[in-house]
């Protein structure tokens, strides 16, 4: 992930899990209510910043700055927990999807989309960004505003600055959140994130909203934390009209392949141009002659009896914004679908269990309805639902695996 962004963060943002809530007047955020994310009093921490308030004045910043900045900020022990507890687990694009683009999150999205449709246009015009890619990233990054991240940022960058592992970039985020202190677009007690400091409706880093955030809303404030999303959406799509975006090009289309399709060709490292991916039996996935948007790659996320996706260089773009191909592939498709676009053509193939996902959801309903929770019916066997096995496997008197099967399926039925 690019450093200028969100690489603070492993890959992927939770604030999609929550449900959507409104957007209009800009009103502080809620405080983080977890006791691990309050300030905790640690001494060498405090020497620490006594350290960096020298670093920072000689840089520019205004003892006045400093001192309100660091007025009730302290150390997070759950944002150090945290960062080094990020965990390696990769999600298929099925589960992402499942996740990020359920009917669920579309028709929220959906409804977002109409509330907000006479601003999204009015920045797409400015940016030249289709007002549905912006949805669906207000989407997948704070579950269109209703998770924007309630950590308070300076707290949450100096205890990682402070802590070590990844000082000196932490620093960096840290200066940058006083410089944006120090411009007044925020005050330091509105000024929240997450827990690794990225900030409001499109979740920006502060080195990042400080070359790209916008004042869209002409108020005189670059203003991405209230709950006025104006100046949040302008500022991811001004992001990406600044990395290259091309007006009037889709970032992806689903395609089908033709039988078989040498599976070696996919991949972002093989790029041909349209007229060569026609020649070679690719058609759109309904078997229509494939638009020419410029040349693109395939990708087949799920592997060759997946969905395919001819990706262009809109789709490059958006890797900027977050360097993984779920997280552009689930926008793109997200986008579509806002736009009143239908479900994917081509379905997933079983997983590695010899689950599909309707099957998994099934699974997930009939352990919960056994009294095993399992955090949701989404079809994603994430950590809630893997204990919910287990549990299950133990009181039964099976071995414990914690992994799903149909075996397990039909002994729930």
């Amino acid at each position: 992930m690019r450093m200028t962004r969100r690489s603070a963060l492993l890959g992927g943002s939770a604030a999609f899990l929550a449900g959507c809530a409104p957007v209009g007047s800009r009103q502080s955020a809620p405080r983080a209510e977890d006791p691990a994310l309050r300030p905790t009093p640690n001494a060498a921490y405090d020497a620490w910043v006594a350290s960096f308030r020298g670093r920072a004045t000689a840089r520019g910043i205004a003892p006045d700055t400093l001192e309100a900045a660091f007025r009730g900020a302290g150390y997070l022990p759950g944002v150090v927990e945290r960062d080094r507890n990020q965990t390696e687990f990769r999600r298929s694009f099925q589960d992402y999807l499942a996740i990020v683009a359920s009917e669920e999150k579309v028709a929220a999205g959906r409804r977002a989309f109409q509330r907000q449709q006479a601003l999204l246009a009015n920045i797409e015009a400015r940016y030249g960004v289709p007002a549905h890619v912006v949805a669906a990233i207000w989407g997948v990054e704070s579950n269109y505003g209703a998770r924007r991240g309630s950590i308070p940022v300076i707290s949450a960058t100096s205890t990682l600055a402070y802590d070590g592992r990844r000082g000196a970039f932490f620093e960096q985020q840290l200066m940058a959140a006083l410089r944006i202190l120090q411009n007044g677009d925020i005050d330091a007690t509105r000024m929240t994130g997450s827990w690794a400091g990225a900030m409001g409706h499109t979740q920006f880093i502060p080195t990042t909203f400080e070359t790209y955030g916008v004042d869209f809303a002409g108020d005189g404030r670059r203003d991405i934390w209230s709950d006025d999303p104006t100046d949040g959406l302008a500022s991811a799509a001004a992001y990406l009209s600044r990395s290259g975006w091309q007006r009037g090009r889709p970032p992806a289309i689903e395609v089908r392949l033709p039988s078989g399709f040498a599976t070696g060709l996919a991949g972002r490292g093989t790029r041909q141009s349209v007229a060569a991916w026609t020649a070679a039996g690719v058609r759109t996935a309904t078997g229509a002659a494939l638009p020419n948007h410029g040349s693109g790659s395939i990708l087949i996320p799920a592997g060759p009896t997946g969905p395919a996706f001819l990706v262009f260089r809109n789709f490059n773009v958006l890797l900027r914004y977050n360097n993984s191909e779920n997280y552009a592939l689930g926008v793109s498709y997200l986008s579509q679908r806002i736009a009143g676009g239908p479900g994917l053509v081509t379905d997933f193939p079983p997983d590695r269990y010899g689950l599909t996902i309707d099957m998994r959801r099934d699974l997930q309903r009939r352990l919960t309805a056994a009294g095993y929770d399992t955090g949701g019916t989404d079809g994603v066997i994430g950590p809630k639902s893997q204990a919910a096995i287990r549990a299950y496997q133990r009181d039964t008197g099976l071995a414990v695996t914690g992994e799903p099967s149909a075996q397990l399926l039909q002994r729930l039925s």
